[in-house]
């Protein structure tokens, strides 16, 4: 039995020194153990590096140099086409007018055309208003011809001869005057008007404006 211990003994203490010396599983090139922390230890360990590899799918595509670049700025409106001005209108025609004197006066004068049954003013030889409708004296009060001139104005004057209105009259002659008056009924001498073409005549008219009365 002391044997047997003896025996045991000797056997873990063997186990002991072997395991103490650093041999187990075979020891250093030249028999010499290497300490805890050696740095020649440490530099023989593989480098292992912290940072993941990236994948070289995931790397952000370089533009191509040839791509054109596109702008962003809007193109501005286009520019409004200008609105083209009317024509002037022509001016009335003077030729039609049979009133030589009349076209001849300087300023604002008046024709009258028995036959045609027609009037026009005129200023500095040009139609200013015109023609309009007039309505002479009837047969045995026929209206006189010739070159008169303005000689009186009454917006509400009244006949006492023929007991008759005559709004706007412009005398010129004594009693012969242009007037309001029937388009359809000639009268005793005066030159019937309408009522807007009567209103024309007493505001354009002056004293001392040349009438002219042909046949």
């Amino acid at each position: 039995m002391k044997r047997f211990l003896v025996g045991v003994t000797a056997l873990a203490t063997a186990l002991v020194l072997t395991a103490c010396s650093g041999n187990a599983g075979g020891g250093a090139p030249g028999g010499g153990a290497v300490a805890q922390g050696d740095p020649v230890a440490e530099s023989t360990a593989p480098a292992t590096s912290s940072t993941p590899a990236t994948s070289s799918s995931s790397a952000t595509p370089t533009p191509s140099s040839s791509a054109k670049p596109t702008s962003s700025k809007p193109k501005p409106p286009p520019k409004p086409k200008p609105t083209p001005k009317p024509a002037p209108k022509p001016a009335p025609n003077a030729a039609n007018v049979p009133c030589k004197t009349a076209l001849a006066t300087p300023g604002v004068s008046a024709c009258v055309d028995l036959s045609s049954l027609k009037t026009w003013l005129l200023q500095d030889g040009k139609v200013i208003y015109g023609p309009v409708k007039q309505l002479p004296g009837k047969k045995g009060h026929a209206t006189p011809t010739g070159v008169f001139r303005v000689s009186a104005k009454v917006k509400n004057y009244h006949s006492r001869e023929f007991d008759a209105p005559m709004p706007n009259s412009v005398f010129f002659l004594p009693g012969i005057a242009f007037h309001t008056g029937s388009l359809s009924v000639y009268s005793h001498g005066c030159i019937h008007l309408s009522t807007a073409a009567s209103q024309k005549y007493f505001s354009t008219l002056q004293n001392g404006n040349v009438v002219q009365v042909v046949a």
